[in-house]
């Protein structure tokens, strides 16, 4: 089991699921999807996570580990899972894992790819406020039933 792995399945352990929250969470995306469509939905949720963002603002950071640090720490505060960073010459590749999980009604796929909207523009808003241009790309992968892999590269 790689270090990753270790690491998510012991966040899990700590964690305690609150009913209500992600269920009503559930029915309002389920909503969106089922009266906007997904392409309005994603930029919609894109929207709410650029706004979270603004509402709980990173400090001034130095590495792209004091980054990976503050992210985590906002969160932990979510009960949102966690991140690892991965720089690369070109990109800042995010791996979030651990994310939490929906309430069973909602289809697994279509609730990552919701919480990876909202993520989308949580990172995005993040990474501008920190000298990041608003001409590079921030794209999202599925990697697994409860991770996702973010890719912030020109």
């Amino acid at each position: 089991m790689s270090q990753l792995q270790e690491r998510t399945l012991q966040y899990y352990r700590q964690q305690q699921y609150q009913p209500g929250w992600f269920d009503l969470l559930s029915v309002m995306i389920n909503g969106m999807l089922n009266n906007a469509g997904e392409r309005e939905s994603q930029a919609f949720l894109r929207q709410m996570g650029d706004n979270l963002a603004h509402r709980y603002p990173l400090g001034a950071i130095a590495t792209v580990a004091d980054l990976e640090v503050q992210i985590n720490q906002v969160l932990a505060r979510f009960n949102w899972g966690f991140v690892d960073l991965q720089p690369t010459e070109t990109a800042i590749v995010i791996d979030h894992l651990a994310l939490p999980p929906g309430d069973g009604v909602m289809p697994d796929r279509q609730w990552r790819l919701a919480l990876g909207a909202v993520l989308m523009g949580l990172y995005a808003r993040w990474l501008r406020v920190q000298g990041g241009g608003d001409n590079v790309s921030l794209s999202c992968e599925e990697t697994g039933e409860s991770s996702l892999r973010f890719r912030y590269q020109v």
